[in-house]
């Protein structure tokens, strides 16, 4: 079904000419997915948010539209199309527009020479300046990594390159122009900040799949640094496999963030509690009109007049400086590039505010390193509780580092039902049992191993060979924090053990791999 995302689903005057947008499908079930264990070692180095997720792919489309009364729709169309599991949005957008208008006039050796180049590029590592060839152009950009510090990034630098070819340096991989998406809507950023970290179901209807799908990669990206872990689709269709699933009335709309263009939404998806009906994105040079907070009710057809069309009340009190910032920026010309880093340090820092006291308590609930012994299994971190939560926010909560008032007690009480905080406490949590295997790991080296096998039986000390492998595999396989001196540190130990045993038992210990 991803084959009808790749066009418009309806001929419009509106997107005449070329159009840009993006899509994402879920992954056929039962499919065979061919693992690439180095990409997965790549990802482990990602930033939360960027990290790739093995049920879905993204669709990035340049597609072609004009005139032709020979043709029976009366319209010429065409798309190219590159599919893949990374959310690198603003990477592959540029990569097409250099490559699509040509690949139009020409034939498929074109597209032959460009899959060449792409086969020539290094790959992928985060921290990395990566110099990618595309057709006579150099592209020049850096993937974040998980230890960039929140809302800055190393400035990738425009050079000529000494062959002459072209470099062109992009500013990120995955932005999108976070003002331009929002400037209809920008007077109530922070509601639809708030729907978005509750895991609210949300429709945005647009006029084409390009407004459509800035306006909800925009949208999820608001939330950054947290991962938002529900389903979000850029552009949907009525071809999607899981329209059924996403329109039926028969229970209440899922935890997802839908794009849309068809006028059979508005009908379609009119129980859905939270639609955000936009116009086309313009950027006058002056302030926007701002689109109203309407009741649902008032929502009859796609022709509806632009507006967030809701019953939600935000729990927090609008911030009214952000707005007179960006409304100023408006008046006084400001780059469209200057207003979106300002929008998304008050996205970031408004995001951080909220989880920087979950985080806390969560580091509250590792049990201290003197729990950890060599001789028993490394211990589990302590159940969260949201009443103990709730009790740390009286002096350690938001306050600290936010000024803006309202119910945040609420909003936390929401939160915690929301598969956002599931996701993110599902990854703190798997990040600190590595973290407690990895100390488990350094006490175990602490140790005299060998001291300890003499004192014991044949038996005992062969389970604990079979268990200092499992463990060094484990190492391994889950990418542990442990450094390289103590695996090694580990392997001499094991060794040493090994070769204190029989020589039949050695023999048999030295080529048991484990499980």
């Amino acid at each position: 079904n991803a084959v009808y995302l790749l066009f418009i689903s309806s001929p419009c005057v509106g997107c005449l000419g070329d159009t840009q947008f993006c899509f994402r499908f879920r992954r056929s079930a039962g499919r065979k997915v061919s693992l690439c264990c180095f990409l997965d070692q790549l990802d482990r180095d990602l930033p939360v948010y960027l990290k790739k997720d093995p049920a879905y792919y993204y669709g990035y489309v340049y597609f072609r539209q004009v005139r032709d009364k020979s043709l029976k729709r009366g319209y010429f169309q065409k798309s190219l199309v590159l599919i893949s599991k990374l959310p690198y949005v603003h990477l592959f957008r540029t990569m097409l527009k250099q490559i699509a208008p040509e690949y139009f006039e020409k034939s498929e050796a074109f597209l032959e020479a460009v899959c060449s180049d792409v086969d020539h590029w290094p790959p992928p590592v985060p921290g990395e300046i990566l110099h990618l060839p595309i057709m006579g152009i150099i592209m020049k950009l850096r993937i974040p990594t998980y230890r960039d510090k929140p809302g800055t990034a190393p400035i990738v630098q425009n050079m000529l390159q000494a062959d002459a070819q072209i470099s062109m340096a992009l500013p990120t991989v995955h932005e999108v122009d976070l003002f331009r998406c929002f400037c209809p809507v920008f007077s109530h950023i922070q509601m639809l900040w708030e729907l978005v970290l509750l895991g609210e179901p949300l429709v945005v209807m647009a006029p084409s799949p390009s407004e459509s799908s800035e306006t909800v990669l925009a949208l999820v990206s608001c939330i950054s640094p947290l991962k938002y872990c529900s389903d979000f689709r850029p552009y949907f269709t009525i071809h999607d496999s899981e329209f059924k699933e996403y329109t039926t009335r028969t229970q209440a709309p899922p935890s997802v963030i839908l794009g849309v263009t068809n006028p059979f939404f508005a009908k379609t998806l009119q129980h859905w509690p939270h639609i955000i009906r936009i116009g086309d994105i313009h950027l006058p040079g002056e302030v926007p009109k701002q689109v109203k907070v309407k009741k649902l009710k008032n929502l009859k057809t796609l022709d509806s007049k632009p507006g967030v069309y809701t019953s939600y009340k935000p729990y927090l009190n609008k911030d009214e400086e952000i707005i007179k910032q960006l409304q100023k920026g408006v008046q006084q010309k400001r780059p469209t590039e200057a207003q979106s880093v300002i929008l998304r340090r008050y996205f970031l820092e408004l995001t951080e505010s909220f989880i920087i006291p979950l985080e806390r308590y969560v580091a509250s609930l590792m049990p201290l390193q003197k729990c950890i012994s060599p001789w028993k299994s490394p211990p589990q971190l302590r159940q969260f509780s949201q009443d103990d939560f709730m009790k740390t926010l009286e002096k350690a909560g938001p306050q600290l580092t936010s000024g803006l008032k309202g119910d945040w007690i609420g909003l936390y009480r929401h939160f915690l039902k929301s598969p956002n905080f599931d996701g993110w406490f599902r990854s703190r949590q798997k990040e600190i049992t590595q973290k407690l295997e990895a100390l488990h790991l350094e006490a175990l080296c602490n140790e005299n191993l060998v001291f300890w096998s003499q004192k014991h039986t044949e038996v005992e000390t062969v389970d604990l060979v079979l268990k200092l492998k499992n463990k060094l595999l484990q190492a391994d396989r889950e990418q542990l924090p442990v450094k390289t001196d103590t695996l090694k540190k580990l392997q001499a130990h094991i060794n040493d053990i090994i070769l204190a045993l029989p020589d039949d038992l050695q023999d048999i210990l030295l080529k048991t791999g484990t499980t």
